[in-house]
């Protein structure tokens, strides 16, 4: 393992302790899709704050996404967020990459991990949009154990 894997490794550790059952992050699921993306909003603590927003792949939708972000973020007196989402082909790359230039933090969610929280929370099988992204937030803040990659 290299130095920057190693460095990107203990930068999740410390982000997973702090988020875990915190009351001061808002945490963001985006499942990534080619034209438009889908975004759950909750907390550490399991409080679901926007259940579904959608924002075009394009610069208007990233601004959208931003102030959709900041907006509750202020509205529920939280001071942190973080961003989770599966790797998708190469459609997750632009939001992350610009999420990171922007100095958001930004975690990787593995398809396998989410599938196993989404089952183990209610059964649910499908992987219907409204609840991939909600699995991304509760795999980003509920349980962040299986892979998950600080980008």
């Amino acid at each position: 393992m290299n130095e920057l894997d190693r460095n990107r490794l203990k930068e999740f550790r410390q982000l997973r302790q702090e988020i875990r059952h915190s009351e001061q992050y808002l945490i963001v699921g985006i499942d990534v899709a080619k034209d438009r993306h889908y975004a759950f909003f909750g907390t550490a603590t399991g409080k679901t704050l926007l259940k579904r927003f959608v924002f075009d792949n394009t610069y208007q939708g990233f601004r959208k996404l931003l102030d959709q972000t900041e907006a509750l973020r202020v509205r529920h007196e939280l001071s942190k967020v973080v961003y989770g989402m599966e790797p998708t082909a190469n459609y997750h790359k632009p939001l992350g990459e610009g999420l990171i230039e922007l100095g958001r933090s930004v975690v990787l969610v593995s398809g396998v991990t989410v599938k196993g929280n989404r089952e183990s929370l209610d059964g649910r099988w499908d992987k219907s949009r409204p609840w991939r992204e909600e699995g991304f937030c509760q795999c980003g803040g509920f349980d962040l154990t299986g892979e998950v990659f600080v980008l």
